[in-house]
């Protein structure tokens, strides 16, 4: 797949493309079904099918302070799209200049010219320019001119709802992650590499692996069992904590993972950890007693779950 990192300073492509654009947060199920619309018409006209996506994201560039939740960082957005098939991925840099780009501008410049769009597929609630003006009836004006077709497609539904990164994100603040993945169409996955700790764990006798997140998550602070993917290709159980750490007067939101049976150095390691089960809340204790007894009464109910008994 290829990748533009800029669209702005990128001279364009070649032969035009098949375009979709979004935020993609996710890339749940109704965003797979826009992704095999896009290229499915890509094939039939041989040209490639594109996505272009905003980064940062627009919430989280007008607040700052206080950004939005996101499913998934640029990368692990970049893989999956490259996993459902699209041929090339184009990051739009969200910044001032980006904001203050009129709607004109925006399809003149970098839907029609830079990217040569002939067929174009976004959702109905798609807004885009200076104080979002432009919407889909832009867009559709726009494109019968320049002679670019307009895709449509029906809102993807589950058990009546449409589907949206929303819906997911609101199945993961209440710590349903088996929803998510119904969502999804997978399980819910964090990737990260992981950094240096406190070594509490380890001298509690669960060294854990600590992941941090760069971006605010959706996910409900608890434990939950997850299987995580190696990046030699090997998947190994795990119990994960997420939260900010009462008991150890944490203060900031950190993934750690204990893995079953697992011994090796991975510091360094970037890990992707996928959600089986949300197990319970993140709590504080009296006393480290507490603490260990929970976490072995975690590790066991994650071992049942993951139907994974102990090697020793």
């Amino acid at each position: 797949m290829q990748i533009i990192r800029s669209i702005r300073h990128h001279p364009g492509l070649r032969g035009g493309c098949v375009l979709t654009v979004g935020n993609f947060d996710g890339v749940h199920l109704g965003h797979q079904a826009i992704i095999a619309r896009v290229r499915a018409k890509a094939r039939l006209l041989g040209v490639p099918a594109a996505l272009m996506t905003f980064d940062p994201m627009p919430g989280a560039f007008f607040r700052p302070d206080a950004p939005p939740t996101r499913l998934s960082s640029l990368r692990e957005k970049i893989e999956d799209v490259d996993a459902f098939g699209i041929d090339c991925f184009v990051r739009a840099r969200f910044d001032r200049a980006f904001a203050a780009m009129s709607p004109e501008t925006f399809l003149d410049q970098l839907i029609a010219r830079r990217l040569g769009a002939r067929a174009v597929l976004v959702g109905d609630d798609f807004r885009f320019g200076h104080r979002r003006a432009g919407d889909v009836e832009t867009l559709a004006a726009f494109a019968e001119q320049r002679g670019i077709e307009r895709m449509s497609l029906p809102d993807v539904c589950f058990e009546g709802e449409r589907v949206s990164s929303s819906s997911v994100r609101q199945a993961l603040v209440n710590g349903h992650v088996e929803q998510a993945a119904r969502l999804l169409g997978r399980p819910y996955r964090i990737s990260a590499r992981v950094v240096a700790g406190q070594q509490l764990g380890r001298t509690l006798g669960f060294p854990t692996a600590n992941l941090r997140l760069h971006r605010p998550s959706a996910l409900r602070y608890g434990v939950y069992a997850v299987r995580v993917g190696l990046p030699d290709g090997r998947e190994v159980g795990g119990a994960a904590s997420f939260g900010v750490r009462p008991a150890v007067n944490g203060d900031e939101p950190l993934l750690e993972i204990y893995l079953l049976d697992f011994a090796e150095s991975i510091y360094g390691w970037r890990l992707d950890v996928r959600f089986v089960e949300f197990i319970r809340p993140e709590a504080d204790y009296d006393s480290m007693d507490d603490l260990v007894a929970d976490i072995n009464n975690d590790i066991a109910e994650v071992r049942r779950i993951l139907n994974q008994p102990s090697v020793a």
